[in-house]
């Protein structure tokens, strides 16, 4: 069960709901898409801690609609609604169809991304690549729009570099469309994940559209969500690597209980074991070192070198499930100690 903090402890503007079209969105914390890390074990937790809305990995367009294993998985639904779907190309064709086919099968909500700044999406023109042609990105945009009956959403940075800041311009073309939300990383392309998010420019975009905004970027805290939200205007906050190591963060920003430290370690071992289910044990327990790495990072990071080299590298389920408890257990009692 998720326990709420006192009230006076909990921001109403993060607590309430908001919607997207004729969608609801129990509260204003959302998790954001991140590829090989919101896959549905992710998600499925993210959400049973308390985020209000979660969204899948970057979904292919063309590779979805041609039917690849990879993009199939990365489109199922955790068991829960707002089943949100975020779709990636450079076509309009491909876009709308991929669009029909994740509505098909449960998508409520679809989400463009125009944001990622990884190479080999900008290498094949997508992601913030296609804000170097907003004529171009819009006709994606149009496409996708006319294919569904679901709200689109877009996502998307400032701009590519720090001299073709259009998100503005952008955002009100998309909500012309008949985009539904814009979600806005603080960051340019050229930046990455460098400096800091500027919050501020994320207000320019708010001041052009009427539909609901997310502001992402930076967000760790509560002070940062409430400061987020001051500082752009936005109707709600997005957290992305934040979460990564903690997938009931999103939730705990919107009001919900922090684990206590003698949880963790079960929510984190259930998340691996989500993931032995899920990928079966080949994949997942190479897919599961990043999280590994993350949960020993935040809990464990005393722990010698020797000892996480080898929950790091061990293939056998059982013996990381032991070693990586103890890993956490131990943790969990130095701060004890040193508190």
């Amino acid at each position: 069960m998720v326990c709420l903090k006192d009230s006076h402890l909990i921001s109403k503007d993060l607590a309430t709901p908001f919607r997207i079209g004729p969608v609801s969105v129990r509260n204003r914390v959302v998790l954001a898409p991140m590829s090989g890390v919101t896959d549905m074990p992710f998600r499925e937790l993210a959400w049973r801690y308390g985020a209000g809305l979660v969204v899948t990995e970057m979904v292919a367009s063309r590779e979805l609609v041609n039917d690849t294993a990879e993009s199939w998985s990365r489109l199922r639904a955790a068991g829960f609604r707002p089943h949100m779907v975020q779709l990636a190309g450079r076509e309009a064709y491909w876009m709308a169809e991929a669009a029909k086919i994740a509505a098909d099968h449960g998508a409520d909500i679809i989400d463009i991304n125009m944001g990622c700044p990884a190479k080999k999406v900008i290498g094949g023109y997508s992601g913030s690549a296609l804000m170097r042609d907003p004529d171009h990105a819009l006709e994606l945009v149009e496409a996708t729009v006319k294919a569904v009956d679901i709200p689109v959403t877009l996502k998307m940075r400032l701009g590519w570099d720090e001299n073709s800041i259009n998100a503005p311009h952008i955002a009100k073309r998309a909500e012309e469309a008949g985009v539904k939300l814009i979600t806005i990383h603080g960051r340019t392309r050229m930046q990455f994940y460098t400096g800091r998010a500027d919050w501020d420019a994320i207000r320019l975009v708010r001041d052009v559209i009427s539909v609901p905004l997310i502001a992402n970027g930076d967000v760790e805290t509560a002070e940062d969500a409430q400061e987020i939200l001051r500082r752009s205007g936005a109707d709600a906050v997005m957290i992305g690597r934040g979460s990564q190591g903690r997938p009931w963060h999103a939730g705990v920003l919107a009001g919900a209980r922090e684990p206590e430290r003698e949880e963790i370690a079960a929510i984190a071992v259930e998340h691996y074991r989500m993931m032995l289910e899920f990928y079966g044990e080949a994949v997942a327990v190479r897919h599961a070192r990043k999280h590994l790495g993350w949960y020993l990072e935040r809990f464990a990071p005393d722990l010698p070198g020797e000892q996480k080299a080898a929950i790091m590298t061990s293939r056998d389920p059982v013996d990381v499930i032991a070693r990586f408890s103890d890993a956490i257990a131990a943790g969990a009692v130095e701060r004890r100690e040193a508190a």
